[in-house]
């Protein structure tokens, strides 16, 4: 048995999760998100106490794999519409700067042009002195793919360590060469 899979999902006081068919619709005080359920997972929804529970149908490898992608899915859903998640990246090198034009994002990081990110309309950038950026929403998933593709635009090197980093990321430095 999935040990993710069998954990209760607790609800918050102000947050509703209704069950059509086989989706499920999460509101809450920040938005609302809806997914998709397999029908090899049955899901049993208590209003009273507020919580969730996945039940497996069959006791196949998929099923229990879906078992618990489908309980962390949901309660990521359930944490994004109370909370809301957010992820920092640092910018660093001489010269590499951010700046926020409207919603656009606008990178200087050593290109000969300036590269300009727009983010979907749940996504929120936030620019804080030039060099931090935070990437905040209700969805998980779309945080995190934004995060990712703008530290992709110019990853950290190993040597001098510039470029685009998460705030909690180590980067490995490497000795440059040796010389006479």
């Amino acid at each position: 048995m999935s040990r993710i899979g069998k954990k209760i999902i607790i609800l918050p006081k102000e947050i509703t999760a209704v069950i059509n068919n086989s989706t499920i619709n999460i509101k809450g005080p920040k938005g609302e998100l809806s997914q998709e359920i397999s029908n090899l997972i049955t899901i049993n929804l208590n209003n009273k106490e507020g919580t969730i529970q996945l039940i497996r149908k069959d006791n196949t490898k998929k099923c229990q794999a879906l078992h618990g992608l489908y309980r962390s899915l949901i309660n990521n859903m359930v944490i994004g519409v109370s909370q809301g998640f957010e992820k920092k990246l640092i910018i660093q090198g001489v010269g590499y700067r951010s700046q926020t034009e409207g919603k656009n994002l606008i990178l200087n990081v050593g290109y000969s042009h300036p590269v300009n990110i727009t983010p979907p309309n749940n996504i929120s950038i936030k620019v804080e002195n030039n060099t931090n950026l935070t990437i905040s929403g209700i969805n998980k998933e779309t945080v995190g793919q934004i995060a990712a593709t703008i530290r992709s635009i110019r990853p950290p090197e190993p040597y001098k360590g510039k470029g685009i980093r998460y705030a909690n990321e180590k980067v490995r430095r490497k000795v440059g060469k040796a010389g006479k």
